[in-house]
């Protein structure tokens, strides 16, 4: 880090909470827009005299938002987080969840409302400190996408055209919680959808019709055939815990009543791979098997189909980056622990991909998203804020 400047000034904690408070009370749960959130930060950004580009889903619903502090030079720092929330549908919050409410619990000041930790936090910080990176002589290019909660689906975009766009920046930092640890490395995500279409008949003329359900059940067993399969052979040295591939169901529907053939049955299910694994690889006796029910079917009934679906499908991170660049972070974060690798995906995998030398590091803990009453230690915060401002300093 370059010493021969004096510290950079430092960021007004109440400007902090006072954008995050605007983010939390924006729903940008993923089956929702983001554009009243991205139309606030244009305006944010315009105030500063700073120029942002939208790079827009096909109906326009949605959008990615993208603007770079400082000038077109390479060497620079993209700061990525994605703007959309998990669901609070079901969940117990003791305060409301678009409201951004401080507590102290056990002797800590704790900050809670839906994206607090995952990671609006991390937002919030970046803009507070847009004004102490216009002076900068490195740029520092930010990056806030849609739907990273449903498959990481609305990056890609955008990631595009800023590997067409930009000068080659020397780092990109996604600021996914990390509890302010370098995280290096991350498995991949693909989600799939198994739809099954049958021949609905009275459930006591089974002779006249086909199941949905059945065929979807005696697939679902394959599935967790190949899960237990995946957890009895992991990757050589593999530093993620769980070690191995994981293979979960997670939603499955079908039927209509207790005494008809379920005429339909849906079944998504995802798949989280360590560097060097490929889903669709892994995957494909199981296609086979679908193709081969398929084909028995549809010989009864033209109608009956098994159909295998890839929704999203997000590359796992590898340890690329380079110690430099580690040794940079860790002293942007005050985290001296070594770097380390974490069990779900993110965007980084798509930044790296992009070949953007990529890391993972951001305020709040995994832990403490996707939960009831989600949120984040405003200890962490105050530190996020001390990144921000040394990331200024050694970009001058």
């Amino acid at each position: 880090m370059n010493k021969s400047h004096n510290r950079s000034a430092s960021l007004d904690m109440r400007k902090v909470l006072s954008i995050l408070e605007t983010l939390i009370a924006f729903d940008t749960t993923s089956r929702h827009s983001n554009l009243a959130l991205v139309k606030w930060v244009e305006d944010y950004l315009s105030s500063h005299g700073i120029e942002s580009h939208r790079v827009s889903n096909a109906d326009g619903s949605k959008a990615n938002l993208y603007a770079t502090i400082g000038p077109a030079v390479a060497g620079g720092v993209i700061l990525s987080g994605h703007s959309d929330v998990v669901p609070i549908d079901g969940q117990n919050w003791s305060s409301d969840p678009w409201t951004l409410t401080q507590r102290t619990v056990n002797g800590e000041e704790r900050l809670f409302g839906r994206g607090t930790s995952d990671m609006k936090g991390f937002i919030a910080l970046a803009l507070a400190a847009v004004p102490l990176f216009t002076s900068c002589s490195k740029p520092v290019h930010l990056a806030f996408s849609y739907d990273e909660e449903v498959g990481c689906t609305g990056a890609p975009a955008m990631i595009a055209q800023l590997a067409e766009t930009l000068p080659q920046p020397k780092l990109a930092i996604v600021g996914e919680p990390s509890s302010m640890q370098v995280i290096n490395g991350h498995k991949g995500i693909a989600v799939y959808e198994l739809v099954v279409t049958g021949h609905e008949a009275h459930s006591s003329l089974t002779h006249l019709g086909i199941s949905a359900n059945h065929i979807a059940v005696e697939l679902m067993a394959q599935l967790m055939a190949l899960s237990d399969d995946l957890a009895a052979h992991p990757p050589a040295s593999s530093g993620f815990n769980p070690p191995h591939a994981t293979l979960t169901i997670g939603q499955m529907h079908g039927g209509t009543a207790a005494n008809i053939l379920a005429g339909e049955a849906r079944v998504s299910f995802d798949l989280r791979t360590p560097p060097g694994l490929d889903a669709n690889a892994i995957l494909e006796p199981f296609r086979g098997q679908c193709d081969a029910i398929h084909a028995l079917i549809s010989t009864r009934f033209p109608e009956c189909t098994v159909q295998l679906t890839e929704i999203a499908n997000a590359p796992p991170m590898g340890p690329l980056a380079g110690e430099d660049n580690e040794a940079f972070v860790r002293a942007l974060s005050g985290n001296n622990e070594p770097s380390g690798v974490v069990p779900y995906a993110t965007e980084g995998g798509q930044f790296q991909a992009a070949g953007f030398p990529t890391l993972i590091c951001g305020p709040g803990s995994i832990e403490q998203a996707h939960q009831p009453d989600e949120w984040i230690a405003l200890e962490q915060i105050q530190r996020g804020a001390v990144f921000m401002e040394r990331l200024a300093e050694a970009l001058r």
